[in-house]
């Protein structure tokens, strides 16, 4: 393949540490001069932090091979609207990306409530983004994912605060982030590579998996993340290969 999608949570690192493999892999890819991006529904932070991350984890990624679910988000609401205001909830990697696409961030009359992820979710926050929706602002946000890891265990993620808006004002949003091929797609944009040349490598079944068949990638399942061998027959798609780790994928350069 001429280009690779690479997941980071699961399938480069787990919780700081790089996994068996990662740093071979990434190493592969500059030695042979492949494009190749970075990708994460984590909207927490910015490229610049989560290269800072990866390096402390002895991975080397410029900021700018980082393709995040704000990013992603940021380009396609300046897409859709001149106006650009949004009331935001999340942190500095959202309210980053849409301040460089244009935004004002405001809680005046805004176009879109935005929705990220954030481990201090206020409630004034949330009642304010429901009482702007419920008055017609679009509800967007970054990514599905229900849950996220931490060291105890997993925890609420954007999904899930998503449903519980979802259900105090009967607007489902518009998620951005995998598994959605909006996501992917900007992402091959910006390596300036195509669908049918390109890899993806993913530790979820319901984000990486479904986004690179829809997208019409080829898929690698890695398990050292949140889908386990066992979990592969319970979705009515399947992974065009499976590995233990990313170190078995390295041949497939």
């Amino acid at each position: 393949m001429s280009a690779w999608l690479i997941d980071m949570d699961g399938v480069l690192v787990h919780e700081g540490m790089a996994l068996d493999g990662a740093k071979e892999f990434l190493e592969r890819l500059d030695e042979r001069d492949i494009p190749h991006l970075i990708l994460t529904n984590n909207s927490i932070f910015t490229t610049r932090d989560l290269s800072a991350r990866l390096a402390s984890s002895g991975l080397e990624v410029p900021a700018e091979r980082i393709w995040t679910s704000a990013l992603a988000t940021a380009k396609f609401l300046a897409d859709q609207s001149e106006d650009r205001r949004a009331f935001v909830i999340g942190e500095a990697g959202l309210t980053t990306a849409l301040y460089e696409e244009g935004f004002v961030m405001t809680s005046s009359d805004p176009e879109f409530v935005v929705l990220g992820e954030t481990r201090t979710y206020s409630f004034e926050m949330l009642t304010t983004g429901i009482r702007l929706i419920q008055g017609g602002a679009r509800f967007i946000a970054t990514n599905p994912d229900a849950t996220g890891p931490s060291a105890d265990g997993d925890i609420p993620a954007t999904g899930a605060v998503a449903a519980m808006i979802e259900k105090a004002t009967g607007r489902r949003p518009f998620f951005v982030g995998k598994p959605n091929p909006v996501m992917l797609r900007n992402g091959l944009n910006k390596i300036g590579a195509h669908s049918e040349d390109t890899s993806i490598v993913g530790d979820r079944m319901d984000t990486d998996i479904q986004a690179g068949v829809e997208t019409g990638l080829q898929t690698h399942l890695v398990l050292t993340g949140s889908t386990k061998r066992e979990d592969i027959v319970k979705f009515p798609y399947r992974p065009d290969h499976v590995h233990e780790s990313i170190a078995d994928v390295i041949d497939f350069i």
